[in-house]
């Protein structure tokens, strides 16, 4: 089920993957030491496939190092070992057979990726409770034995999320939006749907998105004020819990007190970064930068923002001695990265200038509109839904884009009902993107290369290929 890597065994891959002079990682390197350091873990879940299924009854160490096509992922859990039995992060609370761990995986930085997912079916033909039709397929009337009613969790790693229309405050007072919505493009069906559309007894606007990443919380929550997903609609870890347990898991009844406790106390205890790259080598050393590792993150030495706050800490990380040949460059890639990151300014909005560190290291969160579901900067993506807004007489316009405008996801609009808020998304963490691609909360980048490609155009920043490559390098890290 899982292949955990001990710390001798992570010794002795670094050591082997520094004479490596590509990224591609050879599984036929690998055997040897992987079936050894899996001594702990019982005979029948010694598998290639890193999925772990609710139910699971085997112990989630303190410390496990999961491969990705960049290195090794780290999680890190600061109470110790778990005991996964019965524990209701890890068990199936619904209907449907799923667990919060089914779409939070430990290998995919506790989120999940498109890799893993095309596995699964493959693995499952389509059984898998991740596929389960309420949002693991495009519309619950689809049917759900085909691929294609499962394309946008599949190639996209969305997941349908289906929001009351008009919203309601958390006290379920309603809210006058002020803004019509129409659909324009309804791929899926499920918004014209009189099951489950806007018409239905139930008036529901579906729209699709990445699962965020349940670890380092202890930051997240701390950054963001609480607010919580990418449209914000959670004010706590324990709303957050109920409503996904009701939701996404279809359980019968809210969870109680105690279960819930369990799972926020878990949230609040795990975390993931990249512990080793491919080219870059150790990012856990107990010597190395501040910023990297899961370990450092782990015990706070990594800082509130959870992203570097200046290069200064790499200068020994990138000159260090022993160096394997392609280290050195990579490293000194990554610490001109991080000082583009930080320094490079451009044009976010027509009255502010910022760099990237202004959208991603904001406390309390600013809610902004980088263009990622608002057209005409969003990706064309015929297979999501297109609604066109139209601002009520009076109502604060989009500050970008006016009084009329179409989206392929009206975002934090569809929980404030402002017009102004459309598309505007709450940024994600950057911990573990090596291990959790497609990025952006519409899965609209393959790759880092992409999103990098993507901002660079959308702002107009002029980044050199080499400033790209820079930028990549640094983001593949953390």
């Amino acid at each position: 089920m899982v292949p955990l890597l001990s710390t001798a065994g992570l010794a002795r891959k670094k050591n082997a993957r520094s004479e490596m002079k590509s990224g591609l990682l050879h599984l036929c390197i690998l055997a040897a030491t992987l079936q050894a350091s899996r001594a702990q873990i019982p005979s029948e879940y010694d598998s290639v496939d890193p999925w772990w299924r609710p139910g699971e009854t085997i112990v989630l160490p303190q410390a496990v190092d999961w491969e990705n096509q960049n290195g090794m992922l780290g999680t890190f859990n600061i109470s110790g070992d778990i005991q996964t039995q019965n524990h209701p992060f890890f068990a199936a609370l619904g209907a449907n057979g799923r667990a919060c761990i089914t779409c939070h995986q430990p290998a995919n930085s506790m989120s999940v990726g498109t890799a893993m997912l095309q596995r699964r079916w493959r693995t499952t033909q389509g059984k898998d409770p991740v596929f389960a039709a309420v949002d693991g397929s495009n519309c619950p009337d689809q049917p759900q034995d085909q691929m294609s009613s499962h394309s946008l969790l599949l190639n996209r790693g969305l997941f349908r999320i289906g929001l009351p229309w008009p919203p309601a405050a958390t006290d379920g007072t309603p809210i006058n939006p002020d803004f019509q919505i129409a659909v324009v493009r309804d791929p899926t069906g499920c918004n014209t749907s009189s099951a489950f559309g806007l018409t239905s007894q139930k008036p529901t606007i579906s729209v699709y998105r990445r699962p965020r990443v349940a670890a380092n919380l202890r930051y997240l929550t701390t950054i963001n004020g609480m607010a919580l997903m990418a449209d914000g609609r959670e004010s706590s870890l324990q709303a957050q819990a109920a409503n996904a347990a009701l939701t996404h898991e279809e359980a019968p009844a809210p969870l109680t007190t105690n279960k819930l406790a369990q799972i926020v106390q878990f949230e609040m205890q795990i975390f993931a970064a990249q512990n080793w790259d491919v080219y870059g080598g150790s990012l856990n050393d107990p010597n190395g930068p501040p910023s990297l590792g899961v370990n450092n993150l782990a015990v706070g030495t990594a800082g509130a923002d959870v992203v570097p706050d200046s290069a200064s800490g790499f200068f020994n990380w990138q000159n260090v001695a022993g160096l394997a040949a392609l280290q050195r460059p990579f490293r000194q890639s990554v610490v001109r990265g991080i000082a583009l990151y930080f320094s490079r300014q451009f044009q976010l909005s027509p009255r502010v200038m910022g760099t990237c560190a202004t959208c991603h290291q904001a406390s309390p969160p600013v809610w902004t509109d980088v263009g990622t579901t608002n057209l005409p900067s969003a990706k064309d993506a015929p297979e999501l839904p297109l609604f066109q807004i139209t601002c009520n007489s009076g109502a604060l316009p989009h500050p970008l884009l006016g009084n009329v405008f179409y989206t392929q996801d009206p975002a934090r609009a569809l929980i404030s009902g402002r017009c102004a808020d459309a598309g505007s998304v709450l940024p994600q963490q950057f911990r573990g993107l090596a291990a959790r691609a497609p990025y952006f909360s519409n899965g609209s980048a393959a790759t880092l290369a992409e999103l990098v490609d993507f901002y660079d155009q959308r702002f107009a920043i002029g980044l050199s290929d080499q400033e790209k490559q820079d930028l990549v390098n640094m983001l593949t890290i953390f």
